[in-house]
């Protein structure tokens, strides 16, 4: 098993303006911080946009249930298998290299993707997204921990990537019931093109290029058999819906999927430059953050795709009314990112984290006793406010805690963990609880015929067991380390 060396002595990356360590001939703080949000809002955007589009995607292209789902899912599984390879190719090879190259990676998949004839093109097109989205996710949080100095400053700025990013998986539903409604459902995707564009430039221009170490190199094979073990996984629970928890072609590939994971630990533990050290989980704060984003992401990811078919399904809602109908969303959980990193100043951030992940629960617990003759007020404001209010307040914290103390050379792989674990519980809590949702609509559906009520009830009930995840998941915050005591700082 390869350990951990000590973190390393912090190399400050300088500013034009507002430094952060010395130095000169680089951009402004405020810069670098625009261009690596401006990343990771793409990439979260595009995680719920096309949620308010899948109806019609579904006409255009004659999607069935589960291509529907896999519309969604092959985005989140590439996303989640790749992620630390990404995070590593950031340390090793340039963080501004990696993030121009995930950037482009993206935009190119977003032009294939509107551009789709059938649905495998479609899926196709979103997988390679979600690669393009894996170099670029971890890269952005390893720029931001490497150019603000570990304190305020850092959690500030940590606050304002985690808002920025909780927002765009927010205002996903927004943007795509308004493309969706007055141009197409193709206009979810070919959006990006102009916008990544204009970001690659203005990247291109402000970030400065560093890296840890080299004389590493990339674990390939590591990649691949994890990518490989989770995406297995996720189709065994999937085909469960159709086939049943024993037949062959669901526990096959589930089995199949945990041998391959279990396969990729074993080849971890015994290489010399593995994509994990698995040291690395040694470090409290990292394991303990990694399980709690594993719960949250199970949890709070499929919130927007059942609240989406819910509103157009059940309620009959345009796609612009549905998007609209998520602005409220957008702004709770922008104001919780933003309100934690205040609230850390001057209480345990572990309290905050714990009540935020609490509130989310009591939320999607709420959320989960919504009806087929359900009000805005009753069955989405008020649910939909508490639940992303308190997703905003838990993860700054978590974030904050998992890369602290942690060297500038391992930034990289400590980001790719985290968006790894996040959108992993994602993918494959949205296996499980579409899963659960569909077994409770065929037992409730009327000689075959689907109804609103049957619809509702398989919704309520994969909230509720969402609400079960996110209340244990937030309940491992109390494995993380106690902060160093540190002198109150006002955060402006």
């Amino acid at each position: 098993m390869t350990e951990l060396a000590g973190p390393p002595t912090p190399t400050p990356t300088p500013t034009r303006r507002g430094r952060y360590g010395g130095g000169s001939g680089v951009s402004p703080a405020w810069a670098v911080l625009l261009a690596v949000c401006a990343g990771q809002f793409l990439v979260v955007l595009d995680v719920s946009v096309v949620n308010v589009a899948l109806p019609s995607m579904r006409t255009a292209l004659g999607l069935g249930e589960t291509s529907q789902q896999w519309v969604v899912n092959a985005y989140a599984l590439t996303f989640a298998g790749f992620l630390l390879l990404g995070g590593r190719a950031a340390d090793l090879f340039g963080r501004k290299r990696v993030f121009l190259t995930g950037l482009a990676v993206f935009t190119l998949a977003s032009l294939a993707g509107g551009l789709a004839q059938d649905s495998w093109m479609l899926i196709g097109a979103r997988a390679v997204q979600g690669l393009g989205s894996a170099v670029l996710a971890p890269t952005t949080l390893s720029i931001l921990t490497t150019s603000f100095p570990e304190g305020p400053q850092r959690i500030k700025a940590i606050g304002t990537w985690s808002a920025v990013g909780a927002g765009g998986g927010a205002a996903g539903a927004l943007v795509g019931g308004l493309l969706t409604d007055y141009l197409s459902w193709r206009w979810v995707l070919l959006v990006n093109v102009p916008v990544g564009a204009l970001v690659l430039a203005g990247a291109a221009w402000c970030l400065t290029e560093s890296r840890a170490a080299t004389g590493r190199k990339l674990d390939i094979p590591g990649a691949l058999l994890v990518t490989c073990g989770v995406s297995a996984l996720a189709y065994g629970i999937a085909e469960s819906e159709s086939h049943g928890w024993t037949s062959g072609r669901s526990l096959g590939p589930i089995l199949g999927g945990l041998a391959i994971l279990a396969l990729f630990t074993f080849v971890e533990a015994r290489t010399d430059q593995p994509l994990i050290p698995l040291g690395m989980f040694r470090i409290r704060s990292v394991s303990a953050a990694n399980a709690v984003l594993l719960a949250s992401g199970a949890a709070t990811f499929s919130t927007w795709y059942f609240l989406s078919l819910y509103m157009q399904n059940v309620l009959h809602y345009s796609p612009v009314r549905t998007g609209l109908s998520f602005l409220p969303h957008t702004v709770c959980i922008i104001a919780g990112s933003k309100l934690a990193p205040r609230l850390m100043s001057h209480v345990d951030a572990r309290l905050i984290g714990l009540f935020g992940g609490l509130t989310s629960a009591a939320g999607l617990a709420w959320q989960s006793t919504l009806t087929a003759h359900g009000t805005f007020a009753g069955d989405i404001l008020g649910p939909g406010m508490l639940t992303m209010f308190g997703a905003g307040l838990l993860m700054t914290p978590i974030a904050a805690a998992a890369t602290s103390g942690v060297g500038i050379g391992e930034q990289g792989l400590v980001s790719g963990l985290l968006n790894t674990s996040r959108q992993l519980g994602g993918a494959l809590g949205l296996t499980i609880l579409a899963t659960v949702a569909a077994d409770r609509i065929s037992s409730r559906s009327d000689s075959g015929a689907v109804t609103g009520q049957a619809l509702t009830s398989g919704y309520a009930a994969a909230f509720l067991i969402g609400a079960g995840f996110l209340a244990v998941g937030s309940c491992l915050i109390v494995l993380l380390p106690k902060p160093a005591p540190r002198p109150a700082a006002r955060v402006a």
